[in-house]
């Protein structure tokens, strides 16, 4: 190298990357026509770390703090060339700076339905959405299976990858996590505490740490999300066969009476009120007015007037009611007893 050259040189004795926030996880510091002076300093500073490079392989990690660059903070420095009789000169090296700051507020979701299989419906089809937080915690891990020699490397270049491992694992966070199918949507924080246990090892695997997930949405198919809203009106009235038909008949009772007034309503009193309940629409409205005195809900007792009404019944209501009692056996709403007791009463009222 001649005199001029040397004289054009550079070199640098204070190491340090202020970040912009522009989502930056790496960043190489600028070393064209740049030495590093020996005994230089490195500063590192919170919520950074910081890996030197010599010679395409790393030498050395260091944390937040003030670093003297000697050979006794970088044994590497040795083994540099005209270094065998520790000639403290100025040296050429690559040095990254990584962010440990959490990266908040990142997406994922499912741009399509994805099949999953449930131990209560076989095959079902789901949409979730949700966000999820991740920091590095390997630096020289993530510089050596992600970032490698790039001036920079930012959130946006990784939001593909880690968003493929958040939907890859959805199927594994509902299998561990034992919520049925069913009750997914309303034990979301389980769901996604789930997820985050079975996505870590491959966040883990890029020297990343995933530090939360949540879950902000689950659609459940329509035909399933008919289910749960049934199985949500007979919780809130107990588990019986009984109790059951009283609120599915009192569900019906305004679709019933708005279609007598229509001057109709044959089919819609044949699917809610089961077997002729439109005759006996003056006896419930009057067990209304019972009930309201006595302060016993309303609503139950129309149905259960309706219900017990004695009308004469039809063959095709009847069999209409039996198909649809089979419904719900086959979705496992009702038992079999139930089923079977229902169908014979209805039978005999034929």
């Amino acid at each position: 190298m001649g005199l001029m050259d040397f004289i054009k040189k550079q070199f640098i004795d204070i190491l340090q990357w202020t970040e912009s926030g522009d989502g930056t996880l790496a960043w190489r510091y600028p070393m064209k026509d740049f030495e590093i002076q020996y005994g230089g300093q490195l500063v590192v500073r919170e919520s950074q770390m910081a890996v030197f490079v010599n010679e395409g392989k790393v030498a050395d990690v260091f944390g937040p703090g003030t670093h003297k660059l000697t050979t006794q903070t970088l044994p590497v420095l040795t083994y540099l060339k005209n270094w065998d009789k520790l000639f403290e000169s100025p040296f050429k090296s690559d040095v990254y700076f990584f962010s440990t700051r959490q990266q908040i507020d990142q997406r994922w979701g499912t741009a399509q339905p994805i099949t999953i299989r449930d131990k209560d419906f076989g095959a079902v089809r789901l949409r979730a959405f949700g966000n999820y937080a991740y920091r590095i915690v390997d630096p020289k891990k993530f510089h050596t299976e992600i970032s490698g020699t790039r001036e920079t490397y930012t959130v946006t270049d990784l939001d593909g990858q880690l968003r493929g491992l958040m939907l890859q694992h959805i199927s594994d966070g509902i299998a561990q996590s034992g919520i049925p199918f069913l009750d997914l949507a309303a034990n979301q924080i389980e769901f996604a505490k789930a997820m985050e246990a079975a996505t870590g090892p491959a966040f883990e695997a890029l020297g990343l740490k995933l530090e939360a997930v949540t879950v902000q949405s689950v659609s459940l198919p329509e035909e399933l999300q008919k289910i749960l809203d049934q199985k949500i009106g007979m919780g809130m009235i107990g588990n019986n066969m009984g109790q059951f038909m009283q609120y599915q008949t009192a569900q019906a009772i305004p679709k019933m009476a708005e279609g007598v007034a229509n001057g109709g309503g044959g089919g819609v009193m044949g699917d809610a009120m089961g077997l002729g309940a439109g005759v006996a629409m003056g006896q419930v409205l009057a067990q209304q007015m019972q009930a309201s005195l006595a302060g016993v809900n309303p609503a139950v007792q129309a149905a259960a007037a309706a219900a017990a009404a004695p009308v004469a019944a039809k063959a095709e209501d009847v069999i209409a009611l039996i198909e649809k009692l089979g419904d719900l056996k086959a979705k496992g709403i009702l038992s079999d007893e139930e089923f079977a007791a229902k169908k014979a009463e209805l039978l005999g009222k034929l």
